[in-house]
């Protein structure tokens, strides 16, 4: 979806748009392990990014440290391989539900893989106006 979008087109807010590539990137990397870590109270290598992609953050608060496009693409592409990995024997697991009332991993994954078709929605539409 973002092969070809360089660096200065993933920063890019449009008009209208509250937000960028590179945010709807990292936020949809962010958004599994934060659901993961909310159900299994597992501390995940990702508290570092919630300052940047987590719920309420924007662009603006990017700073030279802030992952790169590149990075990002790495990321998310290594993702399903570290999940598999760490929680696949795991997946219904039963936990205490979380405040949206899931209880397994595998509800958790279900969830963040339609949050992620939002952002992958909202990417799309930047693309369209940048």
């Amino acid at each position: 979806m973002v092969e070809g979008v360089t660096d200065e087109e993933a920063d890019v807010i449009p008009e209208g748009f509250h937000n960028n590539i590179r945010w709807n990137l990292g936020h949809i990397y962010l958004d599994q392990f934060l659901w993961i870590q909310a159900i299994t109270k597992e501390t995940t290598a990702i508290a570092s990014l919630n300052k940047w992609f987590g719920f309420g953050t924007s662009p603006k608060d990017f700073t030279k440290d802030t992952p790169t496009l590149q990075a990002l693409k790495e990321m998310l592409y290594d993702q399903p391989d570290e999940i598999r990995e760490k929680y696949g024997e795991r997946l219904e697991e039963e936990f205490e539900p979380t405040e949206m009332g899931m209880y397994t991993i595998e509800q958790v994954l279900a969830r963040t893989i339609y949050h992620e078709g939002l952002h992958a929605a909202a990417i799309q539409f930047i693309k369209r106006n940048i």
